[in-house]
């Protein structure tokens, strides 16, 4: 998927790089029978306090299902639409089953319409196709892989992203991150074969702060620039952070602090932590 320069005749648009949607095949109306409404929160909790600072405004979005278990098994389906989704930075792939049910799943880098793909454990080892992780040949790229059997992929669903499996024993493969953590996860676990598509997602220059308030994303304001009132690191002549460390409002430290619980009891399944 190529970027899109576009002609300096703006100060923002100097910078700014977007993708051009070569790839989608329906760029108007979502599958009306697979879009929820969903309701924006702002950053706020139950409570209506804030949790998530600088989010607000932005343009009105429906939810797209996507099914990341899979679990429509030994049933072939054929992609009939590459789409565009506004809620990730990944491509969707409308799947149509052959007893006429219509899917979500995300798009690989290479998956085309009229690709037919298939899940469950007699599923062929191909590019889109949905497997566990014992029938899956080591060294294969994999991405929406599950950490329990049966709950639906939580790993590996950006755009560009893709894991690797390294080995399969003693009932567990141990899996490649894309942040070069080694983990083991269950065999019976499902992963889909291939790349995420959208790889030049990374590239992508907004140009304008506009854009940034279109996707609901507010200014945020550095603390060294406020005073001491409002924030640990403000006030004093000049441009000083009074040789504290980067910290929040609240004085929780920034950077280099590691916030994974030491008592997690999904720590044995670590093999080599990510650089």
């Amino acid at each position: 998927m190529p970027l899109k320069a576009h002609r300096p005749i703006t100060p923002s648009s100097r910078y700014t790089e977007l993708p051009n949607f070569a790839e989608l095949t329906k760029k108007k109306r979502p599958e009306k029978g697979l879009l929820v409404e969903r309701k924006r929160k702002a950053g706020r909790n139950a409570q209506g306090r804030i949790t998530i600072r600088h989010r607000g405004g932005g343009h009105k979005r429906f939810v797209r299902l996507i099914d990341f278990k899979r679990d429509k098994h030994d049933i072939p389906a054929k992609v009939t639409a590459i789409e565009y989704d506004p809620n990730r930075s990944a491509r969707l792939a409308l799947l149509t089953y052959k007893d006429g049910e219509k899917r979500y799943i995300l798009a690989t880098l290479n998956m085309k319409v009229g690709d037919v793909l298939m899940s469950g454990a007699a599923a062929e080892p191909v590019e889109g196709n949905a497997l566990p992780l014992n029938k899956i040949p080591a060294g294969m790229p994999v991405h929406n892989l599950e950490l329990y059997p049966g709950k639906g992929a939580q790993m590996v669903r950006g755009a560009g992203g893709s894991a690797e499996i390294m080995a399969v024993e003693g009932g567990f493969a141990t899996v490649r991150l894309p942040s070069g953590e080694l983990r083991k996860i269950h065999e019976n676990c499902i992963a889909t074969i291939g790349q995420v598509g959208n790889i030049e997602h990374q590239n992508i220059s907004l140009g304008k702060a506009g854009r940034k308030r279109w996707l609901g994303i507010r200014p945020t304001v550095r603390g060294v620039a406020m005073n001491p009132i409002d924030h640990v690191m403000g006030g004093g002549e000049g441009r000083s952070s009074g040789g504290g460390h980067p910290r929040s409002p609240w004085g929780k430290l920034a950077k280099n602090k590691k916030t994974r619980n030491k008592r997690k009891t999904s720590k044995r399944f670590i093999v080599q932590r990510r650089k």
